[in-house]
Parts: structure tokens; sequence; C-alpha cells
């Protein structure tokens, strides 16, 4: 059967919209989806490891978001711009990818000054796209004080949906516990539920924690604007999968255990690199990866996600692994059981 963009549909209440997170991380609810017997059941995050036993393993994102959002001020009119950090493109002139908002005050040529002091400046030195810019940073300063000047005048990039302005919560509780790599955007929201003692808990039990970088975009967000999924291009991302980490999944494999991909950029990021054999090979480079039905997963036989926009490429994901009826009807159960949904909400573990 081919899908189009029309069969990812349904109605989200917008009270069911989780506008912040839920006040301890393994507190939040979990839909159980069982894909061999259609059946679901309601749980909180903390039982997740019932379902898990020694030498079973959970893969997880350990990439860091990083405060992206910034706003400057246009030289002479004053005018407030925001700036979003998409990627460095050249550390040394200090060259960077960014979205202006509004776009249509910057052009190629304007100077933007950040902070009270206007100790950073940006001018912008080519057109990208309808809202992307290439601005150079002008900074009196090395490179360790100008990367930590950006943190300081940069907030956390908190989903534009939620309608408010970050808080000091948010600079904790939108990154996951075991966040290293600095790079991501946006955070791997699957993820966001687990807690420390959860882990610890994991350890004690024997399961196991692989590590993959796959540094998340402003493209998890992008729309999709054409019916034929076929026709849909992904943002690129950087994607790390060290040779540590191929080994253990793969070991993991022959032993025939569970394999939890922890959200939708983990089995995007597991099944960008699997050899002609189905085994996880080491990368190191950028994923574009697209996965929506009819896809044949070949590493991961569970996963955590976050329930996701309508029309969403996430939610068209998860389609594809849960099977695209069973989705359906487990969404309507979360509307209907009021389950909180996107970022912050609550999660579904698909078995």
């Amino acid at each position: 059967m081919k899908y189009k963009l029309s069969n990812f549909n349904y109605d989200l209440p917008e009270k069911l919209v989780a506008s912040k997170p839920c006040p301890e991380r393994d507190q939040s609810r979990m839909m159980v989806v069982d894909r061999k017997t259609g059946t679901i059941e309601h749980k909180m995050f903390k039982d997740i490891l019932t379902y898990f036993d020694d030498n079973d393993m959970f893969v997880v994102n350990n990439t860091k978001v990083f405060p992206a959002r910034m706003y400057g001020n246009k030289e002479k009119t004053g005018a407030r711009i925001e700036v979003f950090l998409l990627r460095e493109l050249n550390s040394e002139i200090r060259l960077w990818d960014v979205l202006v908002d509004p776009a249509r005050k910057i052009r190629i040529g304007n100077k933007l000054y950040f902070g009270d002091d206007f100790s950073l400046v940006a001018e912008v030195v080519d057109n990208t796209t309808s809202r992307g810019r290439t601005l150079r940073f002008l900074f009196d300063g090395n490179y360790e004080e100008f990367r930590n000047k950006l943190k300081v005048l940069g907030e956390t990039p908190i989903p534009k949906y939620l309608n408010r302005s970050p808080d000091k919560n948010d600079r904790d509780r939108y990154q996951t516990v075991y966040a290293k790599v600095e790079g991501a955007v946006a955070a791997p929201t699957a993820g966001l539920h687990f807690s420390r003692n959860l882990l610890k808990r994991a350890e004690i039990k024997g399961i196991k924690l692989s590590e993959i970088t796959l540094h998340v975009g402003l493209g998890t967000f992008k729309p999709v604007e054409v019916e034929d999924l076929s026709k849909h291009k992904m943002d690129s991302e950087r994607l790390f999968i060290s040779e540590k980490t191929s080994i253990d999944v793969n070991n993991t494999l022959s032993e025939r255990r569970k394999i939890c991909a922890v959200g939708t950029t983990c089995i995007r990021a597991l099944e960008t690199s699997v050899s002609t054999d189905d085994k996880l090979k080491p990368y190191d480079g950028w994923t574009n990866k697209f996965i929506f039905p009819n896809y044949d997963f070949r590493i991961a036989n569970s996963m955590v996600t976050n329930f996701h926009a309508p029309k969403s490429t996430l939610m068209m994901l998860v389609s594809a692994f849960s099977g695209h009826d069973l989705l359906m009807s487990a969404y309507r159960e979360a509307v209907k059981e009021k389950y909180k949904f996107l970022s912050y909400g609550d999660c579904m573990l698909i078995l």
C-alpha cells in the first residue's frame, strides 16, 4: 500500500499539547503498544524496565542542545532581529548558517549587534534561503571566548509552538541527562523521560546502554508539503556512530536480544549505516534519511517515542515501525485518555 500525506492527519486538541515538562522525568505517562498482539496498555515511564531483561539494550542519542536562539539589533534602525544558529560553517572566520526573523529586513551587508554592550557583531555575507542567511561574527577575543559569548547571549531553543520564553527549568529539562556532544538545536525528546535514577536501575538490571550522536536540526519540525511522500526531502543532520557502538549493537543482535531505539533520531541513525548483511557499521558524516511506510527496519526491534504532530515526518517514521493502522488506533486512544503530546509530552513504548 502506498501512503500519502493525508494518511497521517488526525485531530490534536490544543489542550493536549504539553507546555511544560513533567515535574519528574520518569513520572510521565507511557502507552505500551504490542505490535504482535495489537494490544495497548497504559503505564508510567518508570515501569519501562519491566519490559527488558539482562543483556537487552537501549540505544540513545547523546547530542547536546546548545542555546541557539539569539536576539540582535539591526544597525541604524535598531530593529530587533531573532537569529537562530543552525550550524557552524567555518570556525576560523566564525561563519555560521542561521535563520533570521523577520527575514525581509535583513540583506547582505547588514550588521547586527548583540548584547547590552554590543560586544558581539555579525555581518550578513550571504542569502541561503528565504529565511536563511550566512553570518560572519566579529568578536574581539579567542575562539573559546567567542563560543562562551554565544552561550551567554543565547536562549534555550524550545519549540516555537510553546508560545513562551524559556525559563530556568527549560535549560535543564530541554536536555537529556546523558547529553554530552554539543550540536543540536532541538532535543531528542524521547530521551527526556530518562532520569539518572532510572538509568542506574537499568544498569543494575544488566540492561546495556549504547550511544550514537545525531545533532537534531530544525528539519525535525519541517512540514511535509507534498502529498506523495517519496518526493519529500529531509534536511541533512550530522551523525556519528562509533566502532564500539557498532560492535556492541551487533553483538546484541547476534544474541537475539531486544534493542530499543530511544527516539526517532536513533532509529534514523541506526538505519543510515547498515551493511548488506544487516550489521551496524561505524559512521561519520551526514544523514538525510527519510523513513516512512513500508520501510523494512533491520536493527531496532523496539522503540520509545513521543506523540508527534499530525502529518509530521516523525509520525511517519513511527507508523512505519508500528504499522499504520495500529499507530492511528494508538493515537485515537491517546487523545481519548488525554495523554500529553509533542516535545514535553508523554511517550509510547512500541514492542
